[in-house]
C-alpha cells in the first residue's frame, strides 16, 4: 500500500486498564520521528480497557483498535495484529507496561542495518524486575529450551521484538507461539539477532500466567517445536529458470 507506514507496532492487552493508556503514549514519543503505526490488540478484556484506548484515539492519531470476540490468548492477539499490519517491520511489546518502548526504535534499526537474511532481532531483558521465583523459573526454562532447540535466545519470554512481518506469517501457528520464535525463524533458514533491553517494574494489574501454567505449556510446546524442526527441508535457495 502507498501510503502503508513503515513500522507497526503491535501491543497485545488482556485488563490492562491501568497500563495501556500510558504504554500507548510512550510508544507514540519513542516512535514519533519515525513513519508507524499502532496496533493494540484487546483480548476480550473484561475491565475498562478498551473504553480507556478508545479515549486515546484523538490523541494519537495513529492508534488503531483491534479486539477479539472471545479471549484468544497472547500468541493470537501478537498474530491478530501482525495480519492486521500494514508495515513491513513488525514491533511487538507486552501490555503491561514492564517492556520499554524505549528500546523499540533500536532494535529496528538493528534489523534493518543487518544482512539480508536477518529477519528478527529480539529483546534480551537485563536486571528484571520480576520476582525472584519468576525469576528462577525463566532461567531454568530458558536453559532447557536452549539447549535442546539450539536457538541461540537466551530470552524468548521478553516480548519486545522487531521483526520481518512477511517472516513471521511463513511460520506455523500455535498457541504460544511467541516464546518460540527464534527456533521457528532459524527452521524456516532466517538468521537472528538479540539487543539487550531495558525492564520495569509493573505498575498496575497482575500477571496472567502463573509459573505451574507456563511450565506445563513449555513441556507441550517444546515437544511440538522439536517435532516441527525433525520435519523441515529447506531447499538452500530458490531460483526461477
Amino acid at each position: 500500500m502507498a501510503d502503508a507506514p513503515q513500522i507497526s507496532v503491535v501491543v497485545p492487552v488482556f485488563d490492562e486498564e491501568g497500563a495501556a493508556p500510558a504504554l500507548a503514549r510512550e510508544i507514540a514519543q519513542a516512535f514519533a520521528s519515525r513513519d508507524y503505526e499502532i496496533l493494540f490488540v484487546d483480548d476480550a478484556s473484561r475491565d475498562g480497557t478498551l473504553t480507556a484506548l478508545q479515549v486515546l484515539k484523538a490523541e494519537i492519531p495513529r492508534l488503531r483498535i483491534l479486539r477479539h470476540h472471545k479471549n484468544s490468548g497472547q500468541s493470537r492477539a501478537i498474530r491478530t495484529g501482525v495480519l492486521a499490519a500494514r508495515g513491513p517491520v513488525v514491533v511487538t511489546l507486552d501490555g503491561d507496561g514492564q517492556n520499554d518502548p524505549a528500546d523499540g526504535p533500536r532494535l529496528v534499526d538493528a534489523l534493518l542495518a543487518g544482512p539480508p537474511g536477518l529477519a528478527m532481532v529480539g529483546g534480551e531483558r537485563v536486571k528484571r524486575q520480576d520476582s525472584q521465583a519468576k525469576r528462577l523459573a525463566s532461567r531454568f526454562g530458558n536453559g532447557v529450551r536452549k539447549r535442546l532447540l539450539d536457538d541461540g535466545a537466551n530470552d524468548t519470554g521478553c516480548g519486545l521484538k522487531a521483526f520481518r512481518r512477511e517472516a513471521f506469517l511463513r511460520l506455523p501457528y500455535f498457541d504460544h507461539i511467541h516464546r518460540y520464535l527464534p527456533a521457528l525463524m532459524l527452521r524456516e533458514g532466517y538468521q537472528l539477532a538479540f539487543e539487550p533491553v531495558n525492564h520495569r517494574h509493573r505498575q498496575t494489574g497482575r500477571s496472567k500466567y502463573t509459573n505451574l501454567q507456563r511450565l506445563w505449556a513449555s513441556l507441550s510446546d517444546l515437544l511440538g517445536v522439536l517435532w516441527l524442526r525433525t520435519r523441515a527441508r529447506l531447499p538452500q535457495g530458490v531460483d526461477e529458470v
